[in-house]
């Protein structure tokens, strides 16, 4: 789906609350406690993930004013902001998990290398990183073809391409599931902390 849809559209057929809870939510929660921790979703876009968090300690970004404020309609509870000049609006090492849930395959390298600088300034020390992206996989070209046909993220990357992205970026990876999304998205879900 275009992520240049309306957000109502993305909201209600791209992110269904059943799916989103199915092949994210479950994923993250069974892994993950919040109580208590401060979280940033980057391009958090309508909100769907917004309900893991609690509302005083969840911050959700998008550069997509029109999500933004579609989402501080849905979720009023929830602080959403719009990002603006790649920087993050949030304190030195304050955020203890940054969470990225299908952003990065719109993002070229060189865009995400800016904002991994942002991410380390913000994150606590002990802070982790949690990403879930679609992945190309070299035994499953129906499915690569399919996610490059209907998604209109233009850098789809191989689970390896992920990883060293962050390696990179001075970050460690750990690899916590792969599975299908759907029918034929394959998604890679992995954490990341500085090393």
């Amino acid at each position: 789906m275009n992520t240049s849809s309306s957000p109502q559209l993305y909201h209600w057929f791209v992110r269904p609350k059943w799916f989103t809870k199915k092949y994210i939510h479950d994923q993250i929660q069974t892994r993950f406690a919040f109580n208590g921790k401060v979280v940033l979703d980057f391009g958090s876009g309508t909100g769907a993930n917004c309900s893991m968090f609690q509302p005083n300690h969840y911050l959700g970004i998008d550069p997509d004013a029109g999500r933004i404020h579609y989402a501080r309609r849905l979720y009023p509870t929830h602080k959403f902001l719009v990002l603006e000049n790649g920087m993050l609006p949030v304190d030195n090492e304050s955020v203890d998990y940054i969470l990225i849930i299908a952003v990065l395959h719109h993002i070229s390298s060189e865009e995400i290398t800016e904002y991994m600088k942002e991410f380390k300034r913000i994150l606590k020390p002990t802070g982790k990183i949690i990403v879930m992206e679609p992945c190309l996989c070299r035994k499953k070209p129906l499915s690569n073809w399919f996610m490059n046909l209907y998604d209109n993220g233009e850098y789809i990357r191989k689970e390896e391409e992920y990883i060293q992205l962050f390696r990179e970026n001075e970050f460690s990876s750990q690899v916590i599931n792969r599975f299908r999304k759907g029918f034929l998205y394959n998604e890679l879900f992995f954490s990341a902390d500085l090393r």
